[in-house]
């Protein structure tokens, strides 16, 4: 793999802004997904709602979608885009729970940091309404999926 150029370190070193104005709009899509370890009776009463801070699993996709929608606001440097779509999934996986987010923009940039960020933030908002009942979870394999638009489309491979 051929190094590349970091995109926010202006010649002097210092970080800066990655100017896109001249960058045609395009459609953009990114899938970020990571998972939350816990043990399967934790997990059952997550998944009915069955914890004493109610439904976790919908105020944890709130939290996501909220998160994406500030990602600009979160990480600096980070340019604020017009999401048209933000989904957040939480389903049961063998070993806890997988997250999901897809999001898609009409813009200069891509949504990766905005489907990112939304992940982290739901699987950190699971942990936060477990964690009376669990002290062991762990937050594990916050990663991107997929992304299109822009120059290249990028697909992790299975």
């Amino acid at each position: 793999m051929a190094e590349k150029d970091f995109t926010h370190l202006n010649e002097e070193g210092s970080a800066t802004m990655v100017n896109v104005g001249d960058k045609p709009r395009t459609e953009r899509t990114a899938t970020a997904s990571g998972k939350l370890r816990m043990s399967p009776g934790i997990r059952a009463r997550v998944l009915a709602s069955k914890v004493p801070k109610g439904n976790v699993v919908e105020v944890a996709r709130i939290a996501g979608i909220q998160a994406g929608k500030r990602t600009a606001e979160l990480i600096p440097l980070c340019h604020p885009l017009p999401l048209s779509y933000i989904d957040v999934r939480v389903e049961p996986d063998p070993n806890g729970l997988c997250v999901t987010v897809s999001a898609s923009c009409t813009g200069q940039t891509g949504v990766e940091m905005e489907a990112l960020t939304a992940t982290s933030i739901a699987l950190l908002t699971l942990y936060d309404m477990c964690k009376a009942l669990e002290k062991g979870m762990e937050i594990t394999n916050v990663r991107l999926e997929s992304k299109s638009g822009g120059r290249s489309d990028w697909q992790r491979p299975d």
